[in-house]
């Protein structure tokens, strides 16, 4: 038995995995294709989800300059490389990986996500990451109650819900606008995105006599299609708020929501 508070599947893919990516694969800078593949591989530096290894031969514009540094990433040594795409350069945007890597992977490219401007599978633009092909999303809707309570207040209390279920994190509810005490909360300029469900168009903080809770309630109102049971609810944060389900009180997941451990 595992630890009975973990109320949801861990992660179990070891880091340094190897697997093909089946989906032609794009970047692109200033609207310049800089990589064109159809023999990406995906390479696992932490259990949640990989990055792509870009085959060199696939570069279609741009020019990599080696910056004489050598690092290790989660799967093993690389060297760093600052890329050239006209006048513009992006300072260390990729990492070609060196022996003591994968060997599936020595040789290949490991753009830095945020390096490039766009990311493409086949046609449909991916965020924040590629998607692993080992994590499922489900958005059920469900006759669950959910009562959310924090500093003794009361802020949503709704009859049924959406559970979003994420392979290797906790299970999200998802509640109707007309069930949440929104007078209560404060509306802030945080956005953020999911390669899963999309970008999300609101974020909620609450002040208390106690303290103020930053950015513990999101929303998506036009999630991507595999989520779209989700469209115009809102969830709050497991880890922040105390979540009772059908009056049962959750135990807080540990650790900060959506971030990778390193």
């Amino acid at each position: 038995m595992g630890d009975e508070s973990v109320l949801h599947p861990s992660l179990i893919v070891p880091v340094g995995h190897v697997e093909p990516v089946p989906r032609r694969v794009r970047g692109l800078v200033d609207g310049h294709v800089v990589f064109d593949t159809r023999r990406a591989r995906y390479v696992w530096e932490w259990p949640g989800y990989p990055q792509y290894c870009i085959p060199p031969e696939d570069l279609v514009e741009g020019i990599l300059i080696d910056d004489g540094r050598t690092g290790k990433l989660g799967a093993g040594p690389a060297r760093r490389h600052s890329l050239r795409v006209g006048d513009a350069v992006r300072e260390g945007a990729a990492w070609i990986w060196q022996d003591g890597a994968p060997e599936a992977v020595v040789g290949t490219v490991r753009f830095r996500w945020d390096a490039l401007d766009r990311w493409l599978e086949e046609d449909e633009p991916v965020f924040v990451h590629p998607r692993s092909p080992y994590t499922r999303v489900d958005a059920l809707r469900s006759s669950s109650a959910v009562r959310v309570e924090l500093d003794g207040v009361v802020l949503a209390d709704a009859p049924h819900c959406v559970k979003l279920f994420e392979t290797g994190l906790p299970t999200r509810y998802y509640l109707d606008p007309a069930h949440i005490n929104w007078p209560l909360l404060r509306h802030t300029d945080n956005v953020t995105q999911c390669p899963y469900k999309g970008t999300t168009s609101g974020y909620w903080s609450f002040d208390s006599e106690a303290g103020t809770h930053e950015n513990i309630l999101w929303a998506y109102d036009f999630p991507t299609v595999q989520c779209s049971n989700i469209a115009g609810l809102a969830a709050f944060y497991n880890e922040y708020v105390d979540l009772y389900v059908d009056g049962v009180l959750l135990p807080r997941p540990t650790g900060t929501p959506g971030v990778p451990p390193r």
